[in-house]
């Protein structure tokens, strides 16, 4: 079995097996194969119930027992995925690494991604080990079989890989890793063309520590991630492999994570990789692999690979899964537990941490879990009302802006931008008073499209701004649910009590008679509801938030009505520091996150109402740094969601959320918001943004 470091704690799911005996698992393995047929199950239960060390064992004792050779024995016998898996447990790991690589190299073609995935991925010792296996295995040297298969720069990073070389040092030089970064970007980024061996030489031989503060660093200096420059300055195979190295260098198990998770999607699977990394990884790190696994992808690996595979090969790839995650009480996963520990802490204000939420909490800064909860710590907005604010001269330099042939749109965007909105209303006032003209409608005539709705936005009272977006997502042919999910879903009840009060000013209409005409069944009553406003506004409740976990984890599965009943009961009327302690004991009771169980049960717009509520209760600044990402996402960009937040939180905590979508996503709202605009909307929009981060 695979040692631990010393001090580490073991993170395999296959361990030495009490009481192992060699010769009576000999002896039961030729009486599984002995005869017509073969007992496959007893084949599998004994192998993977062993840890290598101890198949090694087996192995001599069947060759001393009955002068066979084990393994050829097991191809006899066995066939398919099932051989190739329990072939390859019995090898020790090197020569199973060995045994995969002279497969990817040999005969027409090269599995390039197969190489990549070991050479990337392993310790200096582990590819010592490697190295020796192969020349042991086929009497041939491992690096000039590479260099005779590959070229170019992917065939020398393999050659630096392969030499088990990677600094291994803990202590870190401030000043090289400064030196370090420059050297990448200007080997990059600044230079024409790229100095592949500068990327090479730190990326293949730099300690794992050091590497991540050289990361940490280029992204604070640039500006982007260095995947990012990887992906622009290298291709092919080369940028396949860097990129490889960069995610081992960030987590291991994620990096292998999401293999297993690619082995499996969509049509066919993929079984040589899965085969490879559940033999590869299940003494060395699968409960790592299988925490990340689920909170990545909402799914236990057990579940995947149950549902992705078949036979006497899916209960072997299960029996080295170890668990299955999916089930209530099985595992609890690191995510989960920091979760269960920052409920622990003030949402509101900073405490100490433990020494071991501490850790925890590094480790995933370290190696970034979606769906990390975290609440912001004093709300901050990016426009604050402006020092010296003088209406006066602001009304004449907006009037000479719109006056005569052109419009000063610059002009326009850099008051307006930097006025709070009390001092914009006044500035609305003081130009009625001096040139008896409504400045809205004069900003009408002079500015168009996606500027003018930003700009005029602004200038709106914020309840009668959202009145306004409420009102339009429900005129017309069909109805905008996702503005009316955004809207309801993240104000306060004083919001929201606003909001009626400039609904029925503007429109004559209540709001809940309008949202009653334009929507129906039980997305209706969320919606109603949260537009009273009059959820609670008090502390937690621990007795009854336990109660309220347990009545919408009783719900049967499968009674849909039922189930939304409960949960609209609780998540629409209860305060925000309850529902997070309710979320909390929801975990403990079943080790589900309350988000995952809706978006399991749920469907359409009462999933998407109930999963906004739920993460603008966990953290509201991400649940709008997300959707701002989503609208710029992909081809074309959602300019009414952009402008509807940009607006509504730069005076809450636009702030706030450009901080975590940097941390989301490896890039500024800034950034993302100049590479999907253009023109004087781009220039109102990073006005409004703040600043760089």
């Amino acid at each position: 079995m695979a040692k631990p470091a010393q001090g580490a704690k073991y993170r395999g799911s296959i361990h030495d097996f009490p009481g192992f005996d060699p010769n009576q698992d000999a002896e039961a393995l030729y009486t599984a194969m002995k005869g017509f047929g073969s007992d496959k199950e007893a084949i599998l239960d004994i192998i993977t119930s062993r840890s290598n060390r101890q198949r090694q064992e087996v192995c001599q004792s069947y060759k001393s027992l009955y002068g066979k050779d084990l393994i050829a024995d097991l191809k006899y016998e066995l066939t398919g995925k099932f051989e190739r898996l329990i072939v390859g447990l019995m090898r020790p790991p090197a020569y199973c690494d060995a045994k995969e690589i002279k497969d990817a190299i040999s005969g027409i073609g090269t599995d390039e991604k197969c190489l990549i995935e070991i050479l990337a991925s392993r310790t200096n010792e582990q590819m010592h080990q490697l190295v020796a296996a192969y020349k042991d295995a086929y009497e041939r040297d491992l690096e000039a079989d590479i260099i005779g298969d590959t070229s170019g720069h992917f065939q020398k990073m393999l050659v630096v890989l392969l030499q088990g070389t990677r600094e291994e040092d803990d202590v870190v030089s401030e000043d090289l890793v400064q030196q370090d970064v420059q050297d990448l970007y200007e080997a990059g980024e600044l230079k024409w063309g790229t100095d592949e061996a500068q990327f090479i030489y730190i990326l293949g031989n730099r300690s794992k520590q050091h590497l991540r503060l050289v990361f940490d660093e280029y992204l604070k200096t640039t500006g982007k991630p260095i995947e990012a420059s990887i992906r622009g300055e290298l291709s092919g195979d080369f940028e396949k492999l860097m990129l490889a190295v960069v995610k081992c260098i960030r987590s291991t198990p994620e990096y292998f994570a999401e293999r297993l998770f690619k082995a499996m999607k969509g049509l066919g699977t993929r079984d040589n990789t899965l085969i490879r990394i559940m033999v590869s990884r299940s003494e060395l790190d699968m409960l790592d692999i299988r925490e990340i696994f689920r909170t990545k992808y909402e799914k236990s690996l057990y579940s995947m690979i149950k549902n992705d595979t078949s036979g006497e090969y899916k209960k072997t790839l299960l029996k080295l899964s170890g668990g299955d995650d999916d089930a209530a009480g099985q595992f609890f996963p690191e995510a989960a537990q920091v979760a269960y520990q920052m409920w622990e802490l003030s949402a509101v204000a900073r405490v100490e941490l433990s020494c071991r939420v501490c850790l925890l909490w590094l480790h995933l800064c370290l190696f970034p879990h979606p769906r990390r909860l975290v609440w912001a710590h004093g709300l901050k907005g990016t426009v604050r009302p402006a020092n010296d604010f003088n209406p006066d001269a602001d009304a004449k330099a907006l009037r000479k802006a719109m006056k005569g042939l052109g419009t000063d749109e610059d002009t326009i965007i850099d008051i307006i931008t930097h006025r709070s909105n009390v001092q914009r209303q006044q500035i609305r006032q003081t130009f009625k008073s001096h040139f008896g003209r409504d400045l809205m409608t004069d900003l009408k005539s002079e500015i168009s499209g996606d500027l003018a709705r930003l700009i005029l936005g602004l200038m709106m009272p914020p309840a009668h701004y959202d009145a306004k977006q409420l009102k339009k997502a429900m005129e017309g042919a069909g109805t905008d649910e996702k503005a009316l999910i955004e809207i309801l879903a993240t104000r306060t009840n004083a919001e929201i009590r606003a909001i009626n009060e400039a609904y029925k000013e503007d429109y004559h209409k209540s709001l809940e008679d309008a949202l009653s005409s334009d929507t129906s069944g039980h997305f209706r009553r969320i919606l109603i509801s949260l537009a009273t406003g009059h959820r609670e506004e008090g502390g937690e409740n621990l007795d009854q938030a336990r109660e309220d976990a347990q009545e919408i984890a009783d719900t049967p599965s499968g009674d849909k009505t039922s189930l939304e009943t409960r949960f609209m009961t609780i998540l629409c009327t209860r305060s925000y520091p309850h529902l997070r302690r309710v979320f909390q004991e929801f975990i403990k009771m079943t080790n589900y996150d309350v988000e995952h169980t809706i978006k399991k049960e749920m469907s359409g717009d009462v999933r998407d109402a109930f999963v906004a509520i739920v993460q603008s209760v966990k953290n509201k600044p991400l649940f709008f740094a997300d959707k701002l990402y989503k609208s710029m996402k992909g081809a074309g960009t959602d300019e009414k969601t952009l402008t509807r937040i940009m607006v509504s939180r730069s005076e809450i905590d636009l702030l706030n959320i450009r901080r975590e979508f940097i941390e989301k996503y490896d890039k500024s709202l800034h950034q993302a918001i100049e590479g999907d605009t253009s023109g004087d909307f781009l220039k109102a929009l990073l006005a409004l943004c703040g600043g760089e981060d």
